[in-house]
C-alpha cells in the first residue's frame, strides 16, 4: 500500500509505503498511490497505556471486541489492560484466562498485573507482563488498595524482575469522609457528584505519588504515575524522575463540570478545581507530562445512575481521547500542535515502556497509523461511540475522528466498518 502526499504530524508531506506489517519506507516516493492523503494528517496509531476492558467478570460494562473497536474508531492501536478484573490479574493462571480473551482483540494490547494480598508473584512475573499495575495505593473499581509494606515488596520484587511498574496514586489516610457524609441523596445527573472530589482531595494525590517515588528510588524500579489529575502530583513526579500521564477527563473536565455531569463525573482520582485543571494543561502543553491515557472505565448508564456514594467510579475514553486533542492542536489558538499529541499519545508511551516497533510513522516501524481530515470535526455522542456503556462525559464537544486505521498493515476501521484483524500481545 502506497498513501501519497500525507502530512505528518511535524508539518512535513510525504509518502509512505507500507509492505506487509510495516512501514517500508518514508519519503519522496513517486508512483501511483493507493490512497491520496493530500492534505490530511497521517498520524502513528495511538498506544494507550491505561484501558479497562473489563473481562474476565464485567463483560456487561466491556469486551475485548467492543473495547478495541472503540480504540479502532479512535486511531488507537494499542491498548493495555489493568488488572481490576473478576478475577483480578494477580496470579499467572489470571493473566493466562485474560490473555486468552484478548484473542478478540481488533489491535494489539498488554496486560498488566495487579498486587493484592493473594497474589501469586513467581508465577505472574512468569508471564509477559507489560507492567506491574495498575498498583493501587487507595481502592478503587475492584477493591485492590494495598498497605505500605506490601506496596514495598511488590516495587522490590518488579524491579528484580526488571518489570515497570504503573501506580494509582492516593493516599487513602487524607479522605475526608464528612465530605462523602454530607453529600445529599440526589440520583445520577441530580447527584451531589462535587463532594466525591472533596472526599478524595489533591492532597492526598501528592502525597501518594511522593510516597511512591521514594519506594521506587529505594528498589531502582522504572516507575509510571497512573492518571495524574494535580499540578503538585505532576510537578512531584518529575522532580523524581517518574513518568506520568493525564487522562483526557483531567485534561478538559473540572469541578464546575459536575453539576451538569452528575455521577457520570465520577472517576478516581477525581475531577478537581478549575484553576488545578488549567495548571494540569500547562504541564502537558510543556511537555512536563509524558503521556495521555484514557483510564478507559465503563459502566452502563443503570450503574451510573445512583447516588455519589453508591454510584462506580469511571468514564470512558478510548474513542474521544485522540479526536479531542487533535481539535485542540487545530485550533488557532491551540495549546499545542499535532507533534505534542504524536508525542503525548504514541512516541513517549512506545519510548517508555519499550515498544520499539511502535509510536513513529518511520521506516522500520509496524504499520499502525491513523489517517485524519483535520477540517471535518463531527459533535460526540455517545450512542455514536462503539463502546458498551453507549454514553461519554463529552457528549456534544467536537472530535476529529480518523477516516481510517491500520494495526500492523491491515485496514481495522475504513470509517463506517471495522476490519478483522488478530491483535497481538505487544510482550511476545
Amino acid at each position: 500500500m502506497l498513501i501519497g502526499n500525507a502530512t505528518l504530524p511535524d508539518g512535513t508531506t510525504a509518502d509512505v509505503r507500507v509492505d506487509g506489517e510495516t512501514i517500508d519506507a518514508v519519503g519522496d516516493l513517486g508512483g501511483e498511490a493507493d490512497v491520496d492523503a493530500t492534505g490530511k494528517l497521517l498520524m502513528p496509531g495511538a498506544i494507550d497505556v491505561h484501558v479497562h476492558f473489563r473481562q474476565p467478570g464485567f463483560s456487561h460494562k466491556e469486551t475485548w471486541a467492543t473495547g478495541s473497536r472503540s480504540a479502532a474508531a479512535g486511531g488507537v492501536t494499542t491498548v493495555v489492560d489493568q488488572p481490576n478484573t473478576d478475577p483480578p490479574t494477580v496470579t499467572g493462571d489470571a493473566f493466562d484466562e485474560k490473555a486468552a480473551l484478548a484473542a478478540d482483540s481488533l489491535v494489539d494490547w498488554g496486560i498488566n498485573g495487579g498486587v493484592t494480598d493473594s497474589w501469586e508473584p513467581d508465577s505472574l512475573f512468569d508471564r509477559p507482563l507489560f507492567a506491574l499495575g495498575e498498583v493501587f495505593l487507595a481502592d478503587s473499581t475492584g477493591d485492590m488498595g494495598i498497605e505500605a509494606a506490601l506496596f514495598d515488596d511488590a516495587v522490590e520484587l518488579a524491579a528484580d524482575n526488571d518489570v515497570p511498574v504503573t501506580v494509582h496514586a492516593e493516599d487513602a489516610d487524607l479522605f475526608d469522609e464528612a465530605a462523602l457524609d454530607a453529600a445529599d441523596d440526589g440520583i445520577g445527573k441530580d447527584a451531589d457528584a462535587d463532594a466525591w472530589s472533596a472526599y478524595r482531595p489533591a492532597e492526598a494525590e501528592a502525597a501518594a505519588v511522593e510516597r511512591a517515588c521514594e519506594v521506587a528510588a529505594d528498589s531502582g524500579a522504572d516507575l509510571h504515575i497512573a492518571h495524574t489529575s494535580t499540578p503538585e502530583g505532576i510537578d512531584a513526579a518529575a522532580d523524581a524522575g517518574a513518568t506520568c500521564e493525564v487522562t483526557p477527563h483531567h485534561l478538559f473536565i473540572s469541578r464546575d463540570d459536575l453539576p451538569e455531569l452528575g455521577t457520570y463525573g465520577r472517576m478516581n482520582p477525581p475531577l478537581r478545581s478549575e484553576p488545578r485543571r488549567e495548571a494540569v494543561f500547562e504541564r502537558v502543553a510543556d511537555g512536563t507530562v509524558d503521556v495521555i491515557a484514557t483510564d478507559h472505565a465503563p459502566h452502563t448508564v443503570e450503574e451510573k445512575e445512583a447516588t455519589i456514594r453508591d454510584a462506580p467510579s469511571g468514564v470512558p475514553g478510548v474513542e474521544t481521547m485522540v479526536p479531542l486533542l487533535l481539535v485542540e492542536a487545530t485550533a488557532t489558538d491551540g495549546a499545542f500542535g499535532y507533534e505534542r499529541v504524536r508525542d503525548l499519545v504514541a512516541t513517549n508511551p512506545a519510548e517508555i515502556f519499550g515498544l520499539d516497533a511502535k509510536g513513529r510513522v518511520a521506516e522500520g516501524y509496524d504499520a499502525d497509523l491513523a489517517l485524519y481530515d483535520i477540517d471535518t470535526g463531527r459533535e460526540i455522542r455517545g450512542s455514536d461511540l462503539h463502546s458498551n456503556c453507549g454514553w461519554t462525559p463529552f457528549e456534544g464537544w467536537t472530535g476529529i475522528f480518523p477516516e481510517w486505521t491500520t494495526v500492523r498493515g491491515t485496514v481495522v476501521w475504513d470509517g463506517e466498518e471495522f476490519g478483522e484483524n488478530d491483535g497481538r500481545n505487544v510482550r511476545n
